[in-house]
Protein backbone atom coordinates (compact mmCIF):
# COMPACT_ATOMS: atom_id res chain seq x y z
CA UNK A 1 0.00 0.00 0.00
CA UNK A 2 1.09 3.58 -0.62
CA UNK A 3 2.76 5.52 2.17
CA UNK A 4 2.13 9.03 0.89
CA UNK A 5 -0.25 10.49 -1.71
CA UNK A 6 -0.13 13.94 -3.31
CA UNK A 7 -3.61 15.30 -4.01
CA UNK A 8 -3.48 17.30 -7.24
CA UNK A 9 -6.70 19.19 -6.57
CA UNK A 10 -8.50 21.53 -4.20
CA UNK A 11 -11.86 22.05 -2.52
CA UNK A 12 -14.23 19.38 -1.31
CA UNK A 13 -12.78 16.55 -3.41
CA UNK A 14 -9.33 17.20 -1.94
CA UNK A 15 -10.84 17.05 1.57
CA UNK A 16 -12.64 13.82 0.59
CA UNK A 17 -9.37 12.22 -0.50
CA UNK A 18 -7.57 13.42 2.64
CA UNK A 19 -10.21 11.61 4.71
CA UNK A 20 -9.79 8.38 2.74
CA UNK A 21 -6.01 8.55 3.20
CA UNK A 22 -6.41 9.11 6.95
CA UNK A 23 -8.62 6.02 7.28
CA UNK A 24 -6.09 3.94 5.33
CA UNK A 25 -3.06 5.14 7.31
CA UNK A 26 -1.63 7.01 4.31
CA UNK A 27 -0.05 10.46 4.66
CA UNK A 28 -1.69 13.12 2.48
CA UNK A 29 0.01 16.03 0.73
CA UNK A 30 -2.03 19.05 -0.40
CA UNK A 31 -1.09 21.73 -2.92
CA UNK A 32 -2.39 25.28 -2.90
CA UNK A 33 -2.14 28.60 -4.70
CA UNK A 34 -2.30 32.00 -3.02
CA UNK A 35 -6.09 32.10 -3.46
CA UNK A 36 -6.35 28.85 -1.47
CA UNK A 37 -3.91 29.67 1.33
CA UNK A 38 -6.69 29.40 3.95
CA UNK A 39 -8.62 26.59 2.25
CA UNK A 40 -9.83 23.62 4.25
CA UNK A 41 -7.92 21.02 2.24
CA UNK A 42 -4.71 22.83 3.21
CA UNK A 43 -5.66 22.69 6.88
CA UNK A 44 -6.69 19.03 6.81
CA UNK A 45 -3.79 17.42 4.90
CA UNK A 46 -0.68 16.13 6.68
CA UNK A 47 1.46 18.42 4.50
CA UNK A 48 0.73 21.34 2.19
CA UNK A 49 2.93 22.88 -0.50
CA UNK A 50 2.56 26.28 -2.17
CA UNK A 51 2.44 26.13 -5.98
CA UNK A 52 2.33 29.80 -6.96
CA UNK A 53 0.47 33.10 -6.89
CA UNK A 54 -1.58 32.42 -10.01
CA UNK A 55 -4.91 30.90 -8.88
CA UNK A 56 -4.97 28.27 -11.64
CA UNK A 57 -1.49 27.68 -13.07
CA UNK A 58 -0.24 25.66 -10.11
CA UNK A 59 -3.12 23.19 -10.40
CA UNK A 60 -2.64 22.81 -14.15
CA UNK A 61 1.13 22.19 -14.45
CA UNK A 62 1.53 18.38 -14.64
CA UNK A 63 5.33 18.33 -14.63
CA UNK A 64 5.58 20.65 -11.64
CA UNK A 65 3.08 18.56 -9.66
CA UNK A 66 4.87 15.30 -10.41
CA UNK A 67 8.22 16.86 -9.50
CA UNK A 68 6.70 18.02 -6.22
CA UNK A 69 5.38 14.52 -5.55
CA UNK A 70 8.86 13.06 -6.05
CA UNK A 71 10.54 15.75 -3.94
CA UNK A 72 8.08 15.28 -1.06
CA UNK A 73 8.43 11.48 -1.09
CA UNK A 74 5.00 10.62 -2.48
CA UNK A 75 4.56 7.29 -4.22
CA UNK A 76 1.18 8.18 -5.78
CA UNK A 77 -0.92 11.09 -7.02
CA UNK A 78 -4.71 11.34 -6.83
CA UNK A 79 -6.07 13.83 -9.39
CA UNK A 80 -9.64 14.10 -8.05
CA UNK A 81 -12.03 15.47 -10.68
CA UNK A 82 -11.59 18.50 -12.95
CA UNK A 83 -8.19 20.13 -13.50
CA UNK A 84 -5.78 17.39 -14.69
CA UNK A 85 -7.91 14.38 -13.75
CA UNK A 86 -8.48 13.35 -17.38
CA UNK A 87 -5.17 14.60 -18.74
CA UNK A 88 -3.31 11.77 -20.46
CA UNK A 89 -0.04 13.71 -20.38
CA UNK A 90 -0.26 13.95 -16.59
CA UNK A 91 -0.69 10.18 -16.29
CA UNK A 92 2.20 9.62 -18.72
CA UNK A 93 4.58 11.88 -16.75
CA UNK A 94 3.63 10.07 -13.53
CA UNK A 95 4.57 6.76 -15.15
CA UNK A 96 7.87 8.20 -16.40
CA UNK A 97 8.84 9.38 -12.92
CA UNK A 98 7.76 6.21 -11.11
CA UNK A 99 4.79 7.83 -9.35
CA UNK A 100 1.52 5.90 -9.47
CA UNK A 101 -1.36 7.79 -11.06
CA UNK A 102 -4.58 6.87 -9.25
CA UNK A 103 -6.64 6.42 -12.37
CA UNK A 104 -6.51 4.61 -15.71
CA UNK A 105 -3.47 4.43 -17.97
CA UNK A 106 -2.59 7.39 -20.20
CA UNK A 107 -3.61 5.62 -23.42
CA UNK A 108 -7.06 4.77 -22.01
CA UNK A 109 -7.59 8.36 -20.85
CA UNK A 110 -6.65 9.59 -24.31
CA UNK A 111 -8.86 7.08 -26.11
CA UNK A 112 -11.94 7.71 -23.98
CA UNK A 113 -11.34 11.47 -23.79
CA UNK A 114 -11.39 11.64 -27.57
CA UNK A 115 -15.12 11.30 -28.16
CA UNK A 116 -14.80 9.93 -31.68
CA UNK A 117 -12.33 7.24 -30.58
CA UNK A 118 -14.64 6.40 -27.69
CA UNK A 119 -17.58 5.99 -30.07
CA UNK A 120 -15.51 3.71 -32.32
CA UNK A 121 -14.45 1.59 -29.33
CA UNK A 122 -18.06 1.22 -28.21
CA UNK A 123 -19.26 0.27 -31.69
CA UNK A 124 -16.58 -2.42 -31.81
CA UNK A 125 -17.71 -3.72 -28.40
CA UNK A 126 -21.37 -3.86 -29.44
CA UNK A 127 -22.44 -0.97 -27.20
CA UNK A 128 -25.16 1.10 -28.94
CA UNK A 129 -24.21 4.68 -29.89
CA UNK A 130 -26.26 7.48 -31.40
CA UNK A 131 -26.07 7.90 -35.21
CA UNK A 132 -23.39 10.40 -36.18
CA UNK A 133 -19.98 10.98 -37.72
CA UNK A 134 -17.59 8.04 -37.69
CA UNK A 135 -14.68 10.38 -37.00
CA UNK A 136 -14.00 14.08 -36.66
CA UNK A 137 -15.64 16.44 -39.12
CA UNK A 138 -13.23 17.72 -41.74
CA UNK A 139 -15.42 20.63 -42.79
CA UNK A 140 -18.74 22.37 -42.33
CA UNK A 141 -19.93 20.93 -45.66
CA UNK A 142 -19.34 17.40 -44.34
CA UNK A 143 -21.39 18.23 -41.26
CA UNK A 144 -24.23 19.65 -43.33
CA UNK A 145 -24.35 16.57 -45.52
CA UNK A 146 -24.37 14.22 -42.54
CA UNK A 147 -27.07 16.26 -40.76
CA UNK A 148 -29.29 15.98 -43.85
CA UNK A 149 -28.74 12.23 -43.79
CA UNK A 150 -29.54 11.52 -40.12
CA UNK A 151 -32.03 14.36 -39.69
CA UNK A 152 -32.25 17.41 -37.45
CA UNK A 153 -31.84 18.23 -34.66
CA UNK A 154 -28.18 17.32 -34.29
CA UNK A 155 -25.55 17.92 -31.62
CA UNK A 156 -22.25 19.50 -32.54
CA UNK A 157 -19.61 18.53 -29.95
CA UNK A 158 -15.96 19.17 -29.21
CA UNK A 159 -14.07 15.90 -29.58
CA UNK A 160 -12.04 16.59 -26.42
CA UNK A 161 -14.91 18.29 -24.59
CA UNK A 162 -16.35 17.71 -21.17
CA UNK A 163 -18.23 19.34 -18.32
CA UNK A 164 -21.02 20.51 -20.61
CA UNK A 165 -18.73 22.78 -22.65
CA UNK A 166 -18.18 22.68 -26.41
CA UNK A 167 -21.72 21.45 -27.14
CA UNK A 168 -24.36 23.08 -29.34
CA UNK A 169 -27.73 21.83 -30.50
CA UNK A 170 -28.57 22.68 -34.10
CA UNK A 171 -32.17 22.47 -35.30
CA UNK A 172 -31.54 23.47 -38.90
CA UNK A 173 -28.84 23.90 -41.53
CA UNK A 174 -28.72 27.63 -40.79
CA UNK A 175 -28.07 26.96 -37.10
CA UNK A 176 -25.37 24.44 -37.96
CA UNK A 177 -23.65 27.04 -40.15
CA UNK A 178 -23.79 29.54 -37.27
CA UNK A 179 -22.70 27.16 -34.52
CA UNK A 180 -19.90 25.33 -36.32
CA UNK A 181 -17.27 28.12 -36.03
CA UNK A 182 -18.39 28.85 -32.46
CA UNK A 183 -17.90 25.26 -31.30
CA UNK A 184 -14.53 25.07 -33.08
CA UNK A 185 -13.46 28.29 -31.35
CA UNK A 186 -14.71 27.16 -27.93
CA UNK A 187 -13.08 23.75 -28.34
CA UNK A 188 -9.76 25.36 -29.25
CA UNK A 189 -9.81 27.74 -26.29
CA UNK A 190 -11.12 25.30 -23.69
CA UNK A 191 -9.49 22.04 -24.73
CA UNK A 192 -6.61 22.99 -27.05
CA UNK A 193 -8.14 21.11 -29.97
CA UNK A 194 -10.27 22.35 -32.86
CA UNK A 195 -11.67 18.89 -33.61
CA UNK A 196 -15.46 18.45 -33.49
CA UNK A 197 -17.92 15.73 -34.38
CA UNK A 198 -21.64 15.50 -34.99
CA UNK A 199 -24.32 13.14 -33.72
CA UNK A 200 -28.09 12.82 -33.71
CA UNK A 201 -29.72 14.85 -30.95
CA UNK A 202 -31.85 12.63 -28.73
CA UNK A 203 -34.88 14.69 -27.72
CA UNK A 204 -35.61 14.91 -23.98
CA UNK A 205 -33.75 11.80 -22.86
CA UNK A 206 -33.04 10.62 -19.36
CA UNK A 207 -29.37 10.99 -18.47
CA UNK A 208 -28.32 7.72 -16.83
CA UNK A 209 -24.76 6.93 -15.79
CA UNK A 210 -23.26 3.75 -14.37
CA UNK A 211 -20.37 3.64 -11.88
CA UNK A 212 -17.75 0.97 -12.63
CA UNK A 213 -14.67 -0.30 -10.81
CA UNK A 214 -11.98 -2.32 -12.57
CA UNK A 215 -8.70 -3.74 -11.27
CA UNK A 216 -5.47 -4.85 -12.92
CA UNK A 217 -6.48 -8.51 -12.63
CA UNK A 218 -9.32 -8.42 -15.15
CA UNK A 219 -12.12 -7.92 -12.64
CA UNK A 220 -14.80 -5.36 -13.53
CA UNK A 221 -17.97 -4.58 -11.55
CA UNK A 222 -20.68 -1.96 -11.69
CA UNK A 223 -22.21 -0.18 -8.70
CA UNK A 224 -25.58 0.44 -10.35
CA UNK A 225 -26.76 3.67 -11.89
CA UNK A 226 -27.33 7.34 -11.13
CA UNK A 227 -30.01 9.53 -12.69
CA UNK A 228 -28.54 12.92 -13.64
CA UNK A 229 -31.47 14.24 -15.67
CA UNK A 230 -32.01 17.34 -13.51
CA UNK A 231 -29.55 19.65 -15.19
CA UNK A 232 -29.25 23.14 -16.63
CA UNK A 233 -27.34 23.73 -19.85
CA UNK A 234 -25.71 20.31 -19.54
CA UNK A 235 -24.59 21.08 -15.96
CA UNK A 236 -25.93 18.65 -13.36
CA UNK A 237 -27.85 20.07 -10.38
CA UNK A 238 -29.46 17.12 -8.60
CA UNK A 239 -28.36 13.49 -8.90
CA UNK A 240 -30.22 10.40 -7.74
CA UNK A 241 -29.21 6.78 -7.13
CA UNK A 242 -30.66 4.48 -8.21
CA UNK A 243 -32.84 5.98 -10.92
CA UNK A 244 -36.52 5.92 -9.93
CA UNK A 245 -37.31 5.51 -13.62
CA UNK A 246 -35.59 2.24 -14.58
CA UNK A 247 -37.14 -1.20 -14.45
CA UNK A 248 -35.03 -4.03 -12.98
CA UNK A 249 -34.47 -5.30 -16.53
CA UNK A 250 -33.23 -1.90 -17.73
CA UNK A 251 -30.99 -1.65 -14.66
CA UNK A 252 -29.39 -5.00 -15.45
CA UNK A 253 -29.00 -4.01 -19.10
CA UNK A 254 -27.22 -0.67 -18.56
CA UNK A 255 -25.03 -2.26 -15.88
CA UNK A 256 -23.98 -5.00 -18.29
CA UNK A 257 -23.31 -2.42 -21.04
CA UNK A 258 -21.10 -0.39 -18.70
CA UNK A 259 -19.04 -3.43 -17.71
CA UNK A 260 -18.72 -4.41 -21.39
CA UNK A 261 -17.55 -0.87 -22.24
CA UNK A 262 -14.90 -0.90 -19.49
CA UNK A 263 -13.59 -4.31 -20.51
CA UNK A 264 -13.46 -3.29 -24.17
CA UNK A 265 -10.89 -0.56 -23.50
CA UNK A 266 -8.89 -2.39 -20.80
CA UNK A 267 -10.08 0.02 -18.14
CA UNK A 268 -8.61 0.14 -14.62
CA UNK A 269 -9.73 2.12 -11.56
CA UNK A 270 -13.03 3.99 -11.06
CA UNK A 271 -14.92 5.29 -14.08
CA UNK A 272 -18.40 6.26 -15.18
CA UNK A 273 -20.17 5.22 -18.38
CA UNK A 274 -22.88 7.70 -19.36
CA UNK A 275 -25.98 6.84 -21.39
CA UNK A 276 -29.00 8.57 -22.89
CA UNK A 277 -32.24 6.63 -22.37
CA UNK A 278 -35.59 7.10 -24.12
CA UNK A 279 -38.21 4.46 -23.42
CA UNK A 280 -36.43 1.14 -23.80
CA UNK A 281 -33.71 2.51 -26.09
CA UNK A 282 -30.23 3.17 -24.66
CA UNK A 283 -27.31 4.97 -26.31
CA UNK A 284 -23.74 5.40 -25.11
CA UNK A 285 -22.82 9.05 -24.61
CA UNK A 286 -19.32 9.12 -23.06
CA UNK A 287 -17.05 7.64 -20.42
CA UNK A 288 -15.55 9.74 -17.63
CA UNK A 289 -12.15 8.37 -16.64
CA UNK A 290 -12.12 9.74 -13.08
CA UNK A 291 -14.11 9.88 -9.88
CA UNK A 292 -17.36 11.78 -10.41
CA UNK A 293 -18.69 14.68 -8.34
CA UNK A 294 -21.75 12.54 -7.63
CA UNK A 295 -19.90 9.39 -6.52
CA UNK A 296 -21.31 10.09 -3.05
CA UNK A 297 -24.82 8.80 -3.74
CA UNK A 298 -23.50 5.51 -5.09
CA UNK A 299 -21.53 5.14 -1.87
CA UNK A 300 -24.68 5.79 0.14
CA UNK A 301 -26.80 3.10 -1.52
CA UNK A 302 -24.09 0.41 -1.85
CA UNK A 303 -21.80 1.02 1.13
CA UNK A 304 -18.77 0.89 -1.16
CA UNK A 305 -16.11 3.57 -0.48
CA UNK A 306 -15.22 4.47 -4.06
CA UNK A 307 -12.18 6.63 -3.25
CA UNK A 308 -10.77 3.89 -1.02
CA UNK A 309 -11.27 1.40 -3.85
CA UNK A 310 -9.50 3.75 -6.26
CA UNK A 311 -6.45 3.77 -4.01
CA UNK A 312 -6.50 -0.01 -3.50
CA UNK A 313 -6.79 -0.68 -7.23
CA UNK A 314 -3.93 1.71 -8.04
CA UNK A 315 -1.79 -0.14 -5.48
CA UNK A 316 -2.29 -3.33 -7.49
CA UNK A 317 -4.81 -5.01 -5.19
CA UNK A 318 -7.78 -6.99 -6.41
CA UNK A 319 -11.27 -5.56 -6.09
CA UNK A 320 -12.67 -6.07 -2.63
CA UNK A 321 -16.05 -6.99 -4.12
CA UNK A 322 -17.47 -9.39 -6.70
CA UNK A 323 -20.55 -8.36 -8.65
CA UNK A 324 -22.75 -10.73 -6.65
CA UNK A 325 -21.55 -9.08 -3.42
CA UNK A 326 -22.82 -5.64 -4.45
CA UNK A 327 -26.39 -4.68 -3.67
CA UNK A 328 -28.17 -1.38 -3.21
CA UNK A 329 -30.61 -0.29 -0.55
CA UNK A 330 -32.96 2.68 -0.62
CA UNK A 331 -32.46 5.95 -2.51
CA UNK A 332 -29.84 8.68 -2.27
CA UNK A 333 -30.01 12.19 -3.65
CA UNK A 334 -27.26 14.79 -4.03
CA UNK A 335 -27.83 18.54 -4.26
CA UNK A 336 -25.00 20.64 -5.65
CA UNK A 337 -25.23 23.76 -3.49
CA UNK A 338 -23.69 26.37 -5.78
CA UNK A 339 -22.90 29.99 -4.94
CA UNK A 340 -25.21 31.20 -7.68
CA UNK A 341 -28.40 33.22 -7.91
CA UNK A 342 -31.02 31.14 -9.77
CA UNK A 343 -33.36 34.16 -9.97
CA UNK A 344 -30.65 36.13 -11.79
CA UNK A 345 -29.78 33.63 -14.53
CA UNK A 346 -27.62 31.68 -12.06
CA UNK A 347 -25.12 34.53 -11.75
CA UNK A 348 -22.15 33.49 -9.53
CA UNK A 349 -22.23 34.88 -6.00
CA UNK A 350 -18.68 34.75 -4.68
CA UNK A 351 -17.76 36.30 -1.35
CA UNK A 352 -17.33 35.72 2.39
CA UNK A 353 -19.45 33.15 4.19
CA UNK A 354 -20.74 34.89 7.30
CA UNK A 355 -22.47 31.84 8.74
CA UNK A 356 -22.46 28.16 7.86
CA UNK A 357 -24.35 25.44 9.67
CA UNK A 358 -24.31 21.95 8.14
CA UNK A 359 -27.52 19.92 8.34
CA UNK A 360 -27.37 16.56 10.11
CA UNK A 361 -29.55 13.78 11.43
CA UNK A 362 -30.25 10.31 10.03
CA UNK A 363 -29.28 9.78 6.40
CA UNK A 364 -27.66 13.20 5.86
CA UNK A 365 -24.10 13.77 4.61
CA UNK A 366 -22.29 16.94 3.55
CA UNK A 367 -19.07 17.00 1.51
CA UNK A 368 -17.58 20.47 1.53
CA UNK A 369 -14.51 22.64 2.03
CA UNK A 370 -16.25 25.76 3.32
CA UNK A 371 -16.55 27.12 6.86
CA UNK A 372 -17.82 30.24 8.60
CA UNK A 373 -15.51 33.10 7.67
CA UNK A 374 -14.22 31.43 4.50
CA UNK A 375 -14.17 33.59 1.39
CA UNK A 376 -15.20 31.81 -1.81
CA UNK A 377 -12.67 32.89 -4.47
CA UNK A 378 -13.96 33.85 -7.93
CA UNK A 379 -11.46 31.70 -9.85
CA UNK A 380 -12.99 28.26 -9.48
CA UNK A 381 -16.24 26.35 -9.76
CA UNK A 382 -19.07 27.91 -7.77
CA UNK A 383 -20.01 24.75 -5.85
CA UNK A 384 -19.95 25.37 -2.08
CA UNK A 385 -20.91 21.93 -0.90
CA UNK A 386 -22.64 18.69 -1.79
CA UNK A 387 -25.65 17.85 0.34
CA UNK A 388 -26.45 14.14 0.22
CA UNK A 389 -29.50 12.48 1.71
CA UNK A 390 -30.44 8.79 1.92
CA UNK A 391 -33.67 7.04 2.86
CA UNK A 392 -35.32 3.66 2.34
CA UNK A 393 -38.05 4.87 -0.05
CA UNK A 394 -38.45 7.50 -2.77
CA UNK A 395 -41.05 9.41 -0.76
CA UNK A 396 -38.82 9.41 2.33
CA UNK A 397 -35.76 10.66 0.46
CA UNK A 398 -37.81 13.56 -0.94
CA UNK A 399 -38.97 14.48 2.56
CA UNK A 400 -35.47 14.10 4.00
CA UNK A 401 -34.04 16.28 1.26
CA UNK A 402 -36.60 18.98 2.05
CA UNK A 403 -35.82 18.81 5.76
CA UNK A 404 -32.03 18.90 5.22
CA UNK A 405 -32.21 21.87 2.84
CA UNK A 406 -34.35 23.74 5.36
CA UNK A 407 -31.93 22.83 8.17
CA UNK A 408 -28.89 24.20 6.36
CA UNK A 409 -27.71 27.76 7.07
CA UNK A 410 -25.36 29.31 4.52
CA UNK A 411 -25.24 33.10 4.68
CA UNK A 412 -23.10 35.72 3.01
CA UNK A 413 -23.59 34.38 -0.51
CA UNK A 414 -26.67 33.52 -2.57
CA UNK A 415 -27.05 29.78 -3.26
CA UNK A 416 -29.18 27.39 -5.28
CA UNK A 417 -30.74 25.72 -2.22
CA UNK A 418 -34.11 27.62 -2.34
CA UNK A 419 -34.47 26.58 -5.97
CA UNK A 420 -33.95 22.94 -5.05
CA UNK A 421 -36.76 23.19 -2.52
CA UNK A 422 -39.04 24.29 -5.35
CA UNK A 423 -37.95 21.31 -7.45
CA UNK A 424 -38.62 18.91 -4.57
CA UNK A 425 -42.16 20.29 -4.24
CA UNK A 426 -42.92 19.98 -7.97
CA UNK A 427 -45.47 17.18 -8.60
CA UNK A 428 -43.70 16.06 -11.78
CA UNK A 429 -40.41 15.61 -9.95
CA UNK A 430 -42.08 13.90 -7.00
CA UNK A 431 -43.71 11.45 -9.38
CA UNK A 432 -40.23 10.26 -10.39
CA UNK A 433 -40.96 10.78 -14.07
CA UNK A 434 -38.66 13.45 -15.50
CA UNK A 435 -35.98 13.91 -18.15
CA UNK A 436 -33.36 16.45 -19.18
CA UNK A 437 -36.07 18.90 -20.26
CA UNK A 438 -37.33 19.30 -16.69
CA UNK A 439 -35.44 22.50 -15.79
CA UNK A 440 -36.11 24.44 -19.04
CA UNK A 441 -39.75 23.28 -19.03
CA UNK A 442 -40.37 24.62 -15.52
CA UNK A 443 -39.31 28.28 -15.47
CA UNK A 444 -42.06 28.96 -12.93
CA UNK A 445 -39.95 27.25 -10.26
CA UNK A 446 -37.61 30.23 -10.36
CA UNK A 447 -40.37 32.54 -9.12
CA UNK A 448 -39.83 31.69 -5.47
CA UNK A 449 -39.50 34.01 -2.50
CA UNK A 450 -36.71 33.43 0.00
CA UNK A 451 -38.14 32.91 3.45
CA UNK A 452 -35.94 33.95 6.34
CA UNK A 453 -35.67 31.52 9.22
CA UNK A 454 -36.65 32.94 12.66
CA UNK A 455 -33.04 32.51 13.84
CA UNK A 456 -31.85 34.72 10.98
CA UNK A 457 -34.40 37.38 11.86
CA UNK A 458 -33.30 37.26 15.49
CA UNK A 459 -29.65 37.66 14.48
CA UNK A 460 -30.49 40.61 12.25
CA UNK A 461 -32.46 42.30 15.04
CA UNK A 462 -29.65 41.70 17.53
CA UNK A 463 -27.09 43.16 15.13
CA UNK A 464 -29.26 46.24 14.53
CA UNK A 465 -29.77 46.80 18.25
CA UNK A 466 -26.06 46.41 18.94
CA UNK A 467 -25.20 48.88 16.20
CA UNK A 468 -27.77 51.38 17.52
CA UNK A 469 -26.41 51.05 21.06
CA UNK A 470 -22.88 51.65 19.81
CA UNK A 471 -21.54 48.27 20.91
Amino acid sequence: MFKKILIANRGEIAVRIVRACAEMGIRSVAVFTEADRFALHVKRADEAHFVGDDPLAGYLDPRRLVNLAVESGCDAIHPGYGFLSENAEFARICAERGVTFIGPAADVIHRMGDKTQARQSMIAAGVPVTPGSEGNLTSLDEGLALADEIGYPVMLKATSGGGGRGIRRCDSADELRQQYPRVVSEATKAFGSAEVFLEKCIIDPRHIEVQVLADAHGNVVHLFERDCSIQRRNQKLIEIAPSPQLTPEQRDYVGELAVRAAKAVGYENAGTVEFLVVGHEVWFMEMNTRVQVEHTITEQITGVDIVREQIRIAAGLKLAYRQEDIHFRGYAMQFRINAEDPKNNFLPSFGRITRYYAPGGPGVRTDTAIYTGYTIPPYYDSMCLKLIVWALTWEEVLDRGTRALNDMRLQGVTTTSPYYLEILNCPEFRSGRFDTSFVPNHPELLHYSVKRHPSEVALAVSAALAAHAGY
